[in-house]
């Protein structure tokens, strides 16, 4: 076997050890402690789909911005796996898989994050009050109603008429851009003299900071209310002057200082949001279709090892192996990268192990016209491959281009099912290149000297000249 030869197949062994660690990596952890457990989509693991529409017209870049602020909310929700994705010029299309509370995420999702302290002239005003402010003049409040039926919860918000509330336009002491967003720190619990109470601090900067400090200096033992996307949060008694602008915010519940903390930390929204709809689904339905999935895979793997077994002996059998290598890979990209795998996606992947045999059709059926020729069987083997490149390499590019579009497509429009079958239908044709033109090829050169690789009958043939020769000189 030629030096080429044996540096490829150290390379192989390499690889598919690096991918059954990854694979089989204990409780889903690799090396420094990195996640690389299987993520499954919001089809397959159950979970909430929103879908979020601009309050007022807006341009596609601001758009883009507030999908941005949302996946960061997302994120600091602990769903990792979301999918955030434009659809049209102004709606975004939100995907949470596994997620506990999905009234908790709506919310934190919609709202614009803009904190206000307002002047009420010592006025209380009830919590969850929608008020009007300088900063904020005109609110748009949403009053969506559900309706429940089987395994889906549905919202929608398109036969409710957005409404203005009335009444005075209170002063803004401050204003939310010049909120410190470092300042911002994760729920901690309050002091001591504030029994079950959990406080997410703040500080603002700039003219809100002076405007804070000044304000509240002068009003001690008078209200000033705590307004978050123009909703009274609540309406505290002035105690001491915030010296600098700090401050902290306290709520009776972790959840909602949570809720509070996400949506000041990670950034507010450029434009209002509304939830046009919202689908709950069912973790059920995605464990019935991932059980279908794992068959479904398997029989299509074990048809077309048979296939190839039957029809090209000794190379099927080498191409089986390369493609149960292959499978192994794909797995191990899979809990790197991560990929989020939906039913469509699992649908790429099995229709990627049938494409990922074409090129070695191709490139035994190129090596039994070799070794009619009376080649012998290591020539044979490199004639065949390359032989076969052209028409591999065209047709694997007709698939990608392909794979291109359709991921295009559903990015554009929003349907992310669209790209995720793209996804691991491309990912499958590159990885099927290296699996047919490298792994078969030395697997094919490495069992190429051993005297039984030298009988005809193992590649489908009654008599290969080339191969005589060999066997008498033996």
């Amino acid at each position: 076997m030629r030096n080429r030869d044996i540096y490829s197949l150290i390379f192989i062994l390499l690889i598919a050890g690096v991918a059954l660690s990854v694979v089989f990596a204990p409780e889903g952890r690799w090396l420094s402690n990195r996640d690389v457990s299987i993520r499954l989509g919001l089809d397959l693991r159950g979970g909430t789909q929103v879908l979020l529409r601009a309050a007022e017209p807006v341009e596609r870049s601001v758009m883009q911005t507030a999908a941005g602020v949302i996946e960061r909310r997302i994120n600091g929700l602990g769903v990792a796996e979301s999918v955030v994705q434009l659809s049209g010029n102004d709606r975004i299309i939100v995907e949470i898989p596994g997620i506990a509370n999905p009234e908790q995420a709506i919310e934190t999702l919609r709202g614009t994050g803009k904190l206000e302290f307002i002047d009420t002239q010592g006025e209380f005003l009830a919590p969850g009050t929608i008020v009007r402010t300088t900063g904020s003049p005109n609110p748009i409040a949403l009053r969506p109603e559900a309706t429940v039926s089987g395994t889906e919860t549905i919202t929608s918000t398109e036969t409710i008429s957005p409404t203005v509330p009335e009444g005075p336009i209170y002063e803004s002491i401050t204003d939310g851009k010049d909120l410190d967003l470092n300042s911002v720190q994760p729920p901690q619990i309050a002091g001591q003299s504030l029994q079950n109470q959990f406080a997410v601090p703040f500080a603002f900067t700039g003219e809100s900071a002076r405007r804070l400090e000044q304000f509240t200096a002068a009003n001690i033992q008078r209200p000033m209310c705590i307004v978050l996307d123009n909703q009274v949060f609540s309406c505290p008694v002035v105690q001491a002057a915030l010296v600098g602008g700090r401050g902290e915010i306290t709520t009776s519940t972790r959840q909602d200082a949570e809720q509070i903390y996400t949506q000041l930390k990670y950034g507010a929204l450029p434009v209002p949001l509304q939830v046009e709809s919202s689908r709950t689904v069912s973790a059920s339905l995605g464990q019935g279709s991932v059980d279908a999935s794992i068959v479904a895979g398997i029989v299509g793997l074990a048809t077309v090892a048979l296939f190839m077994i039957l029809f090209y002996r000794l190379p099927g059998v080498l191409a089986t192996v390369a493609l149960l290598l292959y499978t192994l890979i794909s797995f191990a990209l899979y809990q790197l990268i991560p990929v989020t795998l939906t039913l469509p996606g699992i649908a790429g992947f099995i229709l990627s192990i049938g494409v990922a045999v074409d090129a070695n059709v191709l490139i035994f059926a190129r090596l039994k016209e070799e070794l009619r020729r009376g080649r012998s069987l290591n020539a044979s083997i490199d004639a065949a491959f390359v032989e076969a490149w052209p028409a591999i390499r065209d047709s694997s590019v007709a698939t990608l281009i392909t794979c291109t579009i359709l991921f295009m497509f559903g990015n554009t429009f929003g349907v992310s099912l669209i790209k995720g079958f793209a996804l691991t239908l491309g990912m499958g044709i590159l990885l099927s290149l290296f699996t047919s033109m490298i792994v078969t090829r030395t697997f094919l050169h490495t069992v190429n000297p051993l005297p039984f690789a030298q009988n005809p009958w193992l590649y489908e043939l009654k008599d290969a000249p080339g191969m005589r020769h060999v066997r008498e000189a033996a």
